[in-house]
């Protein structure tokens, strides 16, 4: 009897210390994840409803939203459903392209945008990414200028709107943190922020450390990925080579902001790869 009093208190003091270490490897608040890339992404096309409806049953607690032209028309309903519903919606999309966009003139759909923000009065971010092609055949002087003037403009239009402005790398030029910190900074007077994104990060493997102490500063919202330097572009988390690393890198750098997964796969039921995604940050 005394034998097994003694194993049971063993056993527990081994499971606490378990529990203790678990708790310390758990270096992501999963209550905190939001989605991102959920609108567009999903074969089963849902509804504004069924995509809230979605995120609760996932515990999701909030998402940035991304569209494509045709999901605009129903972007002023989501919004607000979302916000009656108690799930937050972080930040919106804009995708600046030189061929129809220039400053103070914007597309129709980025103008759907803007016009949307004003009559939901949503307050948020605003992630602003770029085409090649704004910033092609030019030297970094006149790339960085260029940027600063349209991200000034930008800025300018989401703070009357009690919005701020995010720089999202989406590859090329403007995908290194190293020229969005440049624009930035010829802007010292805007409230600016960098959108980091793993997926997009397969070349800046390497560099990361270096990247990390650049954009650390202005480093708001980072977007998780599983990461091989071979590919592919899109991987759960914990099915990479890289991601853990980086992740504990960013925490011990001093990186406190939220962590977003990715739905990011066009064929498939986008429910099913945020839950990929749940698991591996939990594996």
């Amino acid at each position: 009897m005394k034998y097994s009093t003694i194993s049971i208190i063993i056993g527990f003091i081994l499971m606490a210390a378990s529990c203790t270490e678990t708790r310390k490897e758990q270096i992501i608040d999963i209550e905190n994840i939001y989605a991102w890339c959920i609108v567009p992404y999903d074969n089963i096309s849902r509804s504004p409803k069924e995509r809230i409806s979605m995120l609760k049953e996932l515990g999701i607690k909030k998402y940035a939203y991304d569209w494509r032209e045709e999901d605009l028309v129903n972007m002023a309903t989501e919004l607000r459903l979302a916000k009656q519903s108690g799930i937050d919606v972080i930040a919106v999309w804009v995708w600046i392209d030189d061929t129809w966009d220039s400053v103070g003139r914007l597309n129709r759909s980025n103008e759907k945008v803007f016009n949307v923000i004003e009559e939901v009065d949503y307050k948020g971010q605003i992630w602003v990414s770029f085409n090649s092609n704004f910033f092609e055949n030019l030297p970094d002087s006149l790339s960085i200028k260029k940027g600063a003037e349209m991200i000034a403009f930008l800025s300018d239009r989401a703070k009357s709107l009690k919005c701020k402005v995010a720089l999202y790398n989406h590859g090329d030029w403007f995908g290194e943190p190293s020229n969005q910190v440049k624009i930035i900074k010829e802007l010292p007077d805007k409230d600016l922020g960098i959108v980091y994104n793993f997926h997009h990060a397969h070349k800046q493997i390497e560099a990361f450390p270096e990247i990390v102490n650049t954009m650390l500063p202005y480093l708001w919202n980072v977007n998780l990925n599983g990461l091989r330097k071979e590919g592919p572009k899109i991987l759960a988390i914990g099915e990479g080579d890289y991601e853990m690393e980086m992740i504990k890198l960013l925490k011990e750098k001093g990186y406190n902001g939220d962590f977003g997964i990715l739905g990011h796969i066009e064929d498939a039921d986008v429910e099913l790869i945020l839950r990929a995604n749940l698991n591996g940050l939990k594996k």
